[in-house]
Order: structure tokens, then sequence, then C-alpha cells
């Protein structure tokens, strides 16, 4: 039997030994090989019953009972490195890049060292710990804009261990950055928390293709759309056309210290493990419900962003672009919107995964129906609903004007007009 995983929660201010998970199938059959999760004996006594930050997925509250499961626990795909960061790992481990689940395991030992969250596991921190301080070499804002999508290939080439700072989930090549109070940039893993003022995701175009420039181009004016519909947006991007500066908000400096915040994806609240998830909104909304701290507001958000998604284009909306945050002092809730970009323009044609269980005709809903489903999956008054929904007439109607005022181009907004249409008129009559 392989090694088993050990896992690290950041509390308190520091990193502590919390839990194990092992394989009690083939490690070839990767993340569906059967588990068992355990919390450490410690770890419960100070935590037990915990299902904020201290425990590894609000599923998996903090209990001397261990977890059996058929498949990886769900929490446990959140770290596993995918997309280009997968790639970019199996390069560097000198395994074949067509390498699929057999990998899995090796990826999440190696790679799962500082993902997103406040969740690492033992064996791949301790990899990192090897690399830290020759690779504490800063770059200029200007220096990681000017070699763009090759800039980790750079990094690289000099001997620097990217792969501690670049298994972000996702297509678009990423990489995580932390920014000195020198104002240099570093790799995430290799700068202590007492010299970082800030913590950036920093997203790259790939290759020549016009639709997926343009995708990554119009993140940022997206985000400012978002919050002009009144969507609950974080931070400012910055950047260029090609390689665009994301603030994190898993982590927030205050003073010399980091805070890290536990980010856990839809399809881990869902209790679903794997890819290529299909499951329903009133799914999500019943669990919303269920774990938020003010279950009302995130429904209402939810619901609100589905909205902004039909309305700008946004099919790319499966179970790990949306996430819950849980800090310590028991707040669990939404995060800040994320990957909020106009994926109708992919070439691939992305799909509208996530839909309404009914009344979703061809991905346009019907939201007088939308209100009662998500009213009866979360017990949330209706009537509340339907008016968070009648709040964005306003700012709908004044969408493309806004658009076009922040550079989104003419032609992305007339594929939208009659989605954007077809919306307002009905929420007016909500």
């Amino acid at each position: 039997m392989d090694t088993p995983v050990d896992l690290e929660v950041f509390i308190a201010g520091q990193w502590v030994d919390a839990a194990s998970v092992e394989l009690r199938s083939a490690v070839e059959l990767g993340w569906s090989a059967a588990t068992e999760t355990q919390y450490g004996t410690l770890y419960v006594v100070e935590h037990d019953g915990r299902v904020d930050a201290a425990a590894l997925s609000v599923n998996v509250p903090v209990s001397f009972e261990g977890l059996r499961a058929a498949t990886w626990p769900p929490f446990l795909m959140d770290l596993l490195p995918q997309g280009y960061g997968r790639q970019e790992l199996l390069r560097q481990l000198g395994l074949p890049e067509t390498a699929t689940a057999t990998a899995d395991w090796q990826l999440l030992m190696a790679g799962a060292g500082n993902p997103i969250g406040n969740i690492r596991v033992r064996q791949a921190a301790e990899r990192l710990r090897g690399h830290a301080l020759t690779d504490r070499r800063g770059f200029t804002e200007g220096e990681v804009i000017d070699r763009g999508e090759v800039f980790s290939e750079y990094l690289a080439t000099h001997g620097l261990f990217v792969a501690g700072s670049s298994g972000v989930q996702g297509e678009w090549p990423k990489i995580l950055l932390a920014e000195g109070r020198d104002g240099l940039f570093y790799l995430d893993h290799a700068l202590p928390d007492e010299d970082t003022a800030g913590h950036w995701l920093v997203k790259f175009a790939r290759g020549s293709n016009e639709a997926l420039a343009t995708i990554l181009r119009l993140e940022a004016p997206y985000m400012a759309l978002a919050r002009h519909l009144g969507l609950h947006v974080q931070g400012e991007m910055r950047g260029t056309a090609r390689t665009l500066f994301i603030p994190r908000f898993d982590r927030e400096v205050v003073g010399h210290d980091v805070r890290r915040y536990a980010q856990e994806s839809v399809a881990s609240l869902c209790g679903l493990a794997g890819f290529g998830l299909r499951l329903t909104h009133n799914t999500v909304c019943e669990r919303l419900a269920a774990v938020c701290t003010h279950p009302s507001r995130d429904v209402a958000e939810y619901l609100r962003r589905d909205v902004a998604n039909v309305v700008l284009g946004n099919k790319d909306n499966h179970a790990r672009n949306t996430a819950i945050q849980r800090r310590e002092d028991g707040f669990i809730g939404l995060t800040p919107l994320f990957d909020f970009v106009p994926m109708m323009l992919h070439p691939d044609g992305i799909p509208r995964l996530t839909r309404w269980e009914n009344d979703d005709d061809g991905g346009y809903p019907r939201w007088a129906s939308v209100a009662a489903q998500a009213a009866s999956a979360s017990g949330i008054d209706q009537g509340l609903l339907v008016d968070a929904l009648r709040k964005m007439v306003e700012p709908l109607q004044t969408l493309r004007k806004r658009a076009l005022e922040i550079g989104v181009d003419a032609a992305v907004m007339d594929m939208q007009r009659a989605a954007i249409d077809d919306v307002i008129a009905q929420l007016r009559v909500l």
C-alpha cells in the first residue's frame, strides 16, 4: 500500500499536523481509489466538532471518527494540480504528459505543498522547503509581464522550483506570486510571511489563439461589470492584455502576519469527487443554506451570479468555479466571485454544465421558476430571492453602456444583446 498523505492545516497562525488520508485500493485508480481519512488525536482534542477553518471540509467535522469513502474525499480533489499546472508538474517529475489517474497520488504528494486555501500535504511542503532559499529571487512586475507565458519556463531554466507555485487548477498558465515589502515579486512558496505585502495569482495568455487571448483580456473588465451588477467582488486586477495579476482572497496580510482562509469548491461542498461533474443549482442552494453563516444572503448572491453568467456569456460554471470560504471565527460563506469571463468565445464550445432542474431551456433559465426552485431547495423566503433579482434590473439596463466604457468589445456585447434583453424583461415582471 502506498504512503499515506499527511495533511497540515494553517490554524492560529501556524501549520499544524491535522490528519492523514490512506489508500484502501490500488494507487493506479487515481482519485477513484477507496480511502480512509482520520484526524490526529491531538488535533481532535484541540478542535473537536469544528467545521470552520479547522476542518478539512465542511462535510468532515473534526472528530475521532474516521471517514471511509469509495473514492478520494472530495476536499482532496481541490488540492490536486490540474490543467496547465498538472502538465508542468508531470514534466518536472519526469512522468509522461499523457499520464492520467495513475499519476494522481504522486502529483498530490509532490504538488500540493502550497495550494489555494489553508490545507497542504506535508510531504509536498517538505519538498518545497528544500528549494525555498534558492528560489528566493525577486522580479519586477515588468519582468513578469514582459516574459508572459514563458515566465515559468524562464524560472525553471534558472533552477527555480516552479512546481511549488504553479499547481493551480485551470486551463490557462498560472503561477502564484507573493509581493514582497520591497516591491518585487517572488514565487509564493519562497517568500516568508513576515516579508510579504500581498498575494497574487498571475494568469498568462496561452498560445496565439485570438479567442483565448480575448477571454483573458476581458477578465478584468468582466469583473468590473460584475461589480456593476452588485455581485461580491474583491480587489482590483491589474496587468496587460496577456498577463493578468489577480488578487487572492484566500490570503490576507495583517501587519507582518498572513492569515490563510479555508477554500472549498462547490464540488466538495456537495460531496462530489472527480471531474466534469454535473450537479444542479438546486443542490448547491440546498447545501449553501445548510452551511453558510448568512444563508439568505449567499443563496441570493448565488442566483444573481447565475443571472450574470447568462447575460455575459460565462458558460464555464462547473463545480470548481464556485467556492466557499471558511474562517477561524466560524464564518462560512461564498468566496468573492472568480473565473468570471466570456467563455462563450472559447473555441471548444464550453457547455453550461450546472443547470436548474426545471425550465432550463438551452441554458436560458426562466427566472420566476428559478426563484421558486431556489426557495424550495434552500428553505429561504421566495419573496426575498425575487427582490434580490429585481434589484438587478437597473444595472442590467446600463450594462452595455458600462461595458463599452471600460473596453469590452462591441461585438462581444452584441452577442449577448438578446440574453440581456430577455433577462431584463423577465425580471421586470417577477
